[in-house]
């Protein structure tokens, strides 16, 4: 069973930069795809980015532009560089892995833009 372990939350001032990071270990850490969701309070969870062995990606549309994820193949390790962040960004982020039959989650890491 993999597990997926993120780092790299924090307050941060509106207009600022985080860099989220979740690290995978398992017996054979194979994910096809990894990315990350999001949730604020009394909010559903909902997909950031994710990123797939191919090098397709996908953004939530008020993240584009501001948000990259990237993917170190030989640590399977997913990142997720996040400028200009905004208020509305505030929540706890999840990684999460699928690896073809079933999604492993991290146990997510808060961000909170705030001046």
């Amino acid at each position: 069973q993999e597990q997926l372990v993120e780092s790299g939350g924090g307050l941060v001032q509106p207009g600022g930069s985080l860099r989220l990071s979740c690290a995978a270990s398992g017996a054979v850490p194979s994910f096809y795809a990894m990315g990350w969701h999001r949730q604020a309070p009394g909010e559903q969870r909902k997909l950031v980015a994710r990123l797939t062995t191919g090098g397709d990606t996908d953004y939530l549309d008020s993240v584009k532009g501001r948000f990259t994820i990237s993917r170190d193949g030989l640590k399977n390790t997913v990142y997720l560089q996040m400028s200009d962040l905004k208020p509305e960004d505030t929540a706890v982020y999840y990684c999460y892995g699928y690896n073809g039959l079933s999604i492993s989650w991290g146990q997510g890491t808060q961000v909170t833009v705030s001046s």
